[in-house]
């Protein structure tokens, strides 16, 4: 009886094996390249924070342009629109930077937006670092580059907002459907701006608010 007790392995033996096997089965997975429909979800969970955004900047820019560029009135038919030039220099430049700060911001502290990070979506460079400032603005770029392109058609042909605004749309969706004929499965803004979406491991995602302190840490 004795004996076979002594050769039965303790508890810690046996939590130490299982958790050696665990972390081999960990290690053999590895980062891989973000499948388009995965980035299209992230997309939209971070667009209705990114209309939030633009809201709030919309509506504070329209009291101060209304304050500072048209007499305001008591009733309905004085109501005016702002300024052309108000609307072109001050209020679109300020949607451009609000969009380049959301995503400088997350992409340069941990690689990840809160949407991003629902799916272990991180972006980096082709070294595998975090983005620089310049290499978050010039991925933004790559992936209006199409949108813009397809509304510029769309405008051309139809003439209207509605026609411009659906061309862009299938512009950003031309940029994920890329990722299907391209043999890395990349997207158009990986390609310009040297940058890539991967889906991360279990094992090595790192929660954003814990990128955001380890950043801070390297510093």
């Amino acid at each position: 009886m004795s004996k076979s007790l002594s050769k039965r392995p303790s508890k810690a033996a046996v939590k130490a094996k299982s958790q050696n096997a665990s972390v081999q089965q960990n290690s053999a997975e590895e980062p891989t390249i973000a499948k388009p429909m995965t980035r299209v979800v992230a997309i939209l969970y971070d667009g209705m924070l990114i209309l939030a955004l633009l809201f709030l900047v919309g509506t504070v820019l329209t009291v101060l342009g209304t304050l500072m560029t048209m007499e305001t009135g008591s009733q309905s038919s004085q109501a005016q629109s702002l300024p052309t030039w108000y609307q072109n220099v001050v209020m679109t430049p300020s949607f451009v930077l609000t969009l380049v700060a959301f995503y400088g911001i997350f992409w340069r502290r941990g690689g990840q937006t809160l949407g991003m990070q629902t799916w272990r979506l991180k972006t980096v460079n082709n070294a595998g670092h975090l983005l620089t400032w310049g290499q978050s603005f010039k991925r933004i770029l790559a992936a209006c580059l199409m949108p813009l392109l397809f509304g510029i058609i769309g405008s051309l042909i139809g003439g209207s907002r509605a026609v411009l605004l659906t061309g862009a749309f299938f512009g950003l969706m031309f940029n994920y459907v890329f990722c299907l004929f391209n043999r890395r499965g990349l997207a158009v803004q990986d390609m310009l701006s040297n940058t890539i979406t991967l889906k991360m491991p279990k094992v090595a995602h790192e929660g954003l608010w814990r990128g955001f302190k380890n950043r801070k840490k390297d510093k």
